[in-house]
């Protein structure tokens, strides 16, 4: 899959922060320090088909299991990004009442 969304004109892929994602925005093989938001272009790169597991396993000398944590780091911020958007919305449908 991962050759298909690469060659294909009309897959345009956006990454984790919504900006366009293509192989030349990935972060280099040779970093040195993960961030969290470069791990996340990897997961989201895999994800989308963009990157096979093993073409990022090859490029980043990264095994299933490190990438496997990599997920579900992604997925935990993102379960906490979901939660704490749906506490910020829920607070704004509160109408505050003044007191008389």
């Amino acid at each position: 899959m991962g050759s298909d969304a690469r060659n294909s004109a009309s897959a345009f892929l956006f990454g984790p922060a919504g900006k366009p994602l293509t192989l030349r925005d990935l972060p280099s093989s040779k970093a040195a320090h993960w961030t969290p938001r470069r791990k996340a272009e990897v997961v989201h790169a895999v994800r989308t088909g963009l990157l096979s597991l093993d073409e990022a396993g090859a490029r980043y000398a990264l095994s299933r299991e490190e990438f496997s944590t990599w997920v579900n780091e992604f997925d935990n911020f993102k379960r906490f990004e979901s939660l704490r958007d749906e506490q910020v919305k829920s607070r704004k449908r509160v109408i505050a009442v003044p007191y008389h």
